[in-house]
């Protein structure tokens, strides 16, 4: 062998040496996706009262929302989502079918203007009993939010049972929301 084949075979082998770390990057980030830790993030409010706050109505002339809203008798959800949220335009479906069955699904808009919030409702249906427009993510901040969707269970005393990040989707009502729903009637 040349000492010129050795000059080139040694240059090609640092050559693949970027290329082969960046391929082992993104196999770890891909494996990273697949865990579901993500959504399993332990919350530092469960089982304690909703943080005061009181935040104003999305629409005009409808009431806004507020803790005294979550300490009001029954069991409540409460949604925060924000209309440029692509998760939260799948989970809305799953929304529509948690209202249908009576429970009391209020809403926390994120981040949002009223009118794109209002145009993502006139589309795809509006399960909110109440809404309050979060606009500079303040409140977000002290139900400790990661981002949107989140969904918070809350009992009847307005104690935070659950905390769901992500969308609900598949199984997550049966398995996850509706168990929640009933340790919240049970007192937690």
């Amino acid at each position: 062998m040349s000492e010129d084949s050795e000059v080139q075979g040694g240059f090609r082998l640092w050559m693949l040496l970027p290329v082969a770390g960046a391929v082992a990057v993104l196999a770890v980030f891909l494996l990273g996706l697949q865990r579901d830790d993500v959504r399993n993030l332990p919350s530092t409010l469960i089982g304690k009262p909703v943080p005061e706050f009181t935040l104003p109505p999305l629409r005009t002339g409808a009431p806004g929302l507020s803790t005294a809203d979550l300490k009001a008798p029954g069991v409540k959800l409460v949604n925060i989502w924000a209309s440029w949220c692509v998760p939260c335009r799948i989970e809305h479906p799953k929304l529509t079918e948690l209202a249908a069955m009576g429970l009391a699904v209020h809403g926390i808009n994120y981040k949002d203007t009223d009118a794109a919030a209002e145009k993502f409702l006139a589309e795809l249906g509006d399960p909110f009993t109440l809404i309050g427009a979060d606009r500079k993510g303040r409140v977000g901040i002290d139900w400790g939010v990661y981002g949107v969707p989140e969904t918070f269970v809350i009992d009847a005393e307005g104690r935070i049972i659950y905390k769901h990040i992500g969308p609900i989707q598949g199984s997550d009502i049966e398995k996850k929301i509706l168990p929640a729903v009933e340790k919240a009637k049970a007192g937690g």
